[in-house]
């Protein structure tokens, strides 16, 4: 079993020394060994896959366990964040999140997931969700596209997030989750998913 702590900073300005004060307490109150600390700086913007969280995931072995300071420090989307979870749930990693207090060291990690992630949408929606939205609106307005839902049969304000859509759905993310997660309703979501899965049948069929 080896621990390893990821550590991402944004910015040059930024740095992790009061997130490495944070892991080691947190991993001396847990009795976790010592600590490999895996440190970059990069945007959250960039795939996990392609940073060195994506590196670290691929050569960690069952029963290692992984620290993160915060989710937000996995990815600035929360498609992102739910298949860095669901990799650890695959290879046995035991991850833990220090300021949400999350863990998925569970029997089951659906279960982990739908009893904590409102908490945790809570938590960091504000960052991975409104920034994201306002700086959005700010692009469109600068660029003089005209703001609201486009007219017309099949068009949605989920089409613009419909890979992201469908990749949580395939996570098995709860709908009400993922409804939330883009400010719609249940009901809403489910025809935007009937509506493109008709598509796709169509397609195969011909």
């Amino acid at each position: 079993m080896t621990t390893y702590a990821y550590l991402r900073v944004s910015t040059i300005e930024q740095n992790t020394e009061k997130n490495k004060i944070d892991v080691l307490k947190f991993a001396n109150d847990k009795k976790l060994g010592n600590v490999n600390f895996i440190e970059e700086q990069i945007s959250g913007k960039a795939n996990f896959k392609e940073r060195q969280l994506g590196n670290l995931l691929n050569k960690m072995q069952k029963n290692d366990i992984l620290i993160v300071p915060e989710l937000s420090r996995i990815a600035r989307s929360i498609t992102q964040i739910f298949e860095v979870i669901d990799i650890t749930k695959q290879k046995g990693i035991i991850l833990y999140s220090i300021k949400e207090n999350f863990s998925n060291n569970d029997k089951s990690i659906t279960a982990t997931v739908t009893t904590t992630v409102f908490a945790l949408i809570a938590q960091i929606e504000r960052d991975l969700i409104s920034l994201r939205t306002r700086e959005a609106l700010q692009a469109k307005k600068a660029m003089g596209i005209k703001l609201g839902r486009p007219k017309g049969k099949g068009k949605s304000k989920l089409d613009a997030y419909k890979d992201e859509i469908f990749k949580l759905v395939k996570l098995k993310v709860p709908k009400t989750i993922i409804a939330k997660q883009y400010n719609t309703s249940v009901i809403n979501l489910y025809n935007f998913l009937n509506y493109y899965q008709k598509q796709e049948k169509l397609c195969n069929e011909k």
